[in-house]
């Protein structure tokens, strides 16, 4: 686009210099008089106001459009840039709720088998202090003789 302007400018520049080259040499080549010629003067720095004007006129009609072409395309990828953030969003929510569920029953079933675990080792602890009861009574009665009851066992 700067490229565009910068042609155009140039072109401008040149088309002035131009301009007032040209009507330079018809002064000094014109047979005219006076008069004739500061009408001619007259008459061509009015077209080339004219021309001056038009052609600025065109550079900012395509300065507008392309600014308004600019200005759509930018709200164009932002409406696409939203859209993406929604769909992003949207994914890493349900990802992280999807995380969220598979840890709860992650944590749910390691506490089932903790408390399973719990269970067994307190039934395993429960058997093997019965068992060492009921091997201390049967040492006792072996060393000393007596039953439960306290009374010596005849021999």
């Amino acid at each position: 686009m700067s490229d565009r302007d910068n042609d155009f400018g140039a072109f401008l520049t040149g088309f002035f210099v131009g301009g007032l080259v040209g009507a330079a040499v018809a002064l000094l080549m014109a047979p005219n008089s006076g008069e004739e010629t500061r009408t001619i003067i007259k008459d061509r720095s009015i077209e080339l106001k004219d021309l001056a004007v038009e052609r600025a006129e065109a550079a900012r009609d395509r300065a507008v459009a392309a600014a308004e072409q600019a200005r759509a395309r930018a709200e164009e990828l932002a409406e696409q840039t939203r859209a993406r953030l929604d769909e992003t969003s949207s994914t890493v929510r349900h990802r992280a709720e999807e995380l969220a569920s598979t840890t709860k029953e992650k944590v749910s079933e390691l506490q089932e088998k903790g408390r399973v675990v719990l269970e067994e080792q307190k039934d395993r602890l429960s058997h093997a202090i019965e068992a060492g009861k009921q091997a201390a009574d049967k040492k006792r009665v072996e060393l000393t003789g007596e039953t439960d009851g306290g009374e010596a066992a005849s021999a």
